[in-house]
């Protein structure tokens, strides 16, 4: 009798094989999936920056004299968080994007800029005048 329970105790080595292909399985089919819920997780910070610019920009046209856009001399980004002050808008030292605007007539455009995953694709986010969002370049399908 104790002969027989010492015998039955353990897996065997093809019930820990089975069970190793299974957790791969779900992990091939989980990680692709987790990607990109982390980058359109990185992404949301780049629409509510853009969300700024626009409501900023409408701010400062209704304040100035001129009935103008804030035109600025360069981008926005971490390194310089500061460039937007004048309407209003700075940018987290932990950010991803960088940001740009461009006045053109009596519109505007800011744009969103990032490489959020090291490859050959740049995420680009763009908003108008208007409210218009836009994904020129999307880096979760690109």
């Amino acid at each position: 009798m104790i002969a027989r329970l010492r015998t039955r105790q353990g897996f065997t080595l093809i019930e820990l094989m089975i069970v190793v292909v299974i957790i791969g399985i779900l992990a091939a089919l989980a990680i692709p999936r987790f990607m990109q819920a982390t980058i359109k997780t990185k992404q949301s910070e780049a629409k509510a920056i853009l969300k700024q610019i626009y409501v900023n920009e409408r701010t400062y046209r209704q304040q100035s004299a001129g009935n103008i856009y804030y035109q600025p001399g360069g981008t926005a980004s971490a390194a310089d968080p500061n460039a937007f002050s004048a309407i209003w808008i700075e940018i987290q030292p932990h950010a991803r994007y960088t940001y740009a605007i461009a006045v053109a007539g009596a519109g505007f455009t800011a744009t969103a800029t990032a490489n959020l995953d090291d490859d050959a694709t740049i995420d680009t986010w763009t908003i108008d005048e208007q409210g218009v969002f836009t994904c020129t370049v999307n880096d979760v399908t690109g």
